[in-house]
């Protein structure tokens, strides 16, 4: 047992010290009012939100933002009411779109999103969800970054909730493996070839985006927002953060809820790679699992190990639960969440293997 406990410590020590600070959580952007106000289109893709899009919607229409902006909602072949609901706001600032079937190839959000840049005129898109309200100087917020810094994406990690015990147990604990996967500090560094956005909140120049050759460049993508961050990275500067001013209005009231979640992309996330899978599974193991069962079972140098090594991924996750608004207290039972999220890992490719694939939102993705 030394050996693994040795190495596992080990791993923490680097992780801790020198990948980017994950721990930290992430930056976030305060208040602020852009020098310039160049107009903004708001794009919104839509599918069976019914119950949240009129909040959302009114959110976006209550921006300060001091330039012309307009909110497009492209609805995607709802069938609960969403575009009917959305049209009792009667803002003319509000356009609805009908969105079309989406063709061979193409993601359904991406589609949805597609539809509404062909019917967009400005030089900025904000890319946000349905399910998202938006305090009223988030968009000026979010354009002072962008165009203070001379950036070509800025994203936010919006609030998530976090009422129900299974929210409790189990979202920030989301939040911390994304940030463990990209260390904000390094996805932010021009030198870094790390990408990443947050696809509730993203927002865009449009020169960036024909740059690439458009959504189509990345159709197929069901981890959509990483894929768009890592292509407009390619020629250009992004930026990451959580954000202070937006928060889903979605709630995961089941542990359930929250697995359906994970394990629609988490093998996606390991290019449907059996080796990839393995090695995950693995190193899971290795990193959450071995301080604590070292700790508890094994005897003198090992047990000191684990009990170092438990101590580090604890303090690494008390950030994000203050960020939360929990107690420390529930940080040392990471390792029994991160085997939580192994789980649904391992589903989401006994799903593809098996030629389930993806199901969300009445859509099949193979």
């Amino acid at each position: 047992m030394l050996p693994l406990a040795a190495l596992s410590l080990a791993v923490w020590v680097y992780l801790l010290l020198g990948h980017g600070r994950f721990w930290q959580s992430g930056p976030s952007l305060a208040q602020a009012v852009p020098a310039s106000a160049p107009p903004v289109t708001i794009l919104v893709p839509a599918r069976d939100e019914a119950p949240t899009i009129a909040r959302a919607l009114r959110s976006l229409l209550a921006q300060t933002y001091p330039g012309l902006f307009r909110v497009v909602l492209v609805d995607d072949q709802s069938r609960d009411g969403t575009a009917d609901t959305a049209s009792l706001i009667g803002d003319p600032r509000l356009t609805i779109l009908r969105g079309t079937e989406r063709p061979p190839g193409w993601s359904g959000k991406l589609w949805a999103l597609q539809q509404g840049i062909a019917a967009s005129d400005t030089g900025l898109l904000l890319l946000t969800d349905a399910d998202i309200e938006h305090q009223p100087g988030h968009l000026a917020t979010l354009v002072a970054k962008l165009t203070a810094d001379k950036l070509d994406l800025v994203s936010e990690m919006v609030a998530l909730n976090c009422q129900s015990f299974a929210e409790r147990a189990l979202v920030p604990a989301f939040v911390f493996f994304f940030t463990l996967l990209y260390p904000f500090e390094q996805v932010n560094d021009a030198a870094s070839p790390l990408a990443a956005a947050a696809g509730g909140t993203v927002l865009i120049r449009a020169e960036a985006l024909r740059r690439i050759g458009g959504l189509e460049a990345i159709r197929g993508a069901l981890i959509d927002d990483v894929a768009l961050a890592a292509r407009i990275k390619q020629g250009g500067k992004i930026w990451l953060g959580h954000s202070r001013l937006a928060a889903s209005i979605r709630p995961y009231p089941h542990a359930a809820d929250i697995w359906r979640m994970v394990a629609r992309t988490a093998y996606v996330q390991l290019k449907f790679s059996p080796l990839l899978l393995a090695g995950t599974v693995l190193g899971m193991g290795l990193v959450w699992l071995v301080p604590p069962a070292a700790a508890l079972f094994a005897p003198g140098l090992a047990r000191l190990a684990g009990l170092l090594g438990w101590a580090a991924l604890s303090a690494s996750y008390v950030p994000t639960l203050r960020r939360f608004g929990l107690s420390p207290l529930w940080a040392p039972f990471l390792p029994l969440v991160a085997m939580f999220y192994t789980a649904a890992t391992v589903a989401s490719a006994a799903d593809h293997l098996s030629g389930r694939g993806v199901m969300w939102k009445r859509r099949s993705y193979t």
